[in-house]
């Protein structure tokens, strides 16, 4: 399944919405592609539901999921959290607190 096809399952204009902030904040490529990876896993982590029905809370559960069960580096976490503060912050228009959703185990 692409990264637009997922986007827009999950809530419909998604991927639109997701490129336009992109585009709004001059990312890089790789940044875009990066991005776009952790928030698909982000969303089938959570059965494609809109994110607009997910928490600040579910964040921390998919960070911590991360952490215990798919061994990431720091640097690897740290993207899929910037990744999923984008989506929020830029995206979503719902900005979540950014010292709050750091796995307190990792």
């Amino acid at each position: 399944m692409s990264t637009a096809v997922a986007l827009d399952e999950c809530q419909p204009g998604l991927s639109v919405d997701l490129a336009e902030a992109v585009k709004h904040q001059h990312l890089s490529a790789r940044t875009i592609h990066t991005y776009q990876h952790w928030i698909t896993q982000y969303l089938a982590y959570y059965d494609l539901r809109s994110p607009r029905y997910l928490s600040e809370s579910n964040v921390k559960e998919f960070l911590r999921y991360l952490v215990k069960n798919m061994s990431l580096s720091r640097a690897r976490l740290n993207q899929a959290r910037e990744a999923l503060l984008f989506l929020y912050e830029k995206v979503l228009k719902k900005p979540l607190k950014r010292t709050e959703i750091v796995p307190k185990d990792s």
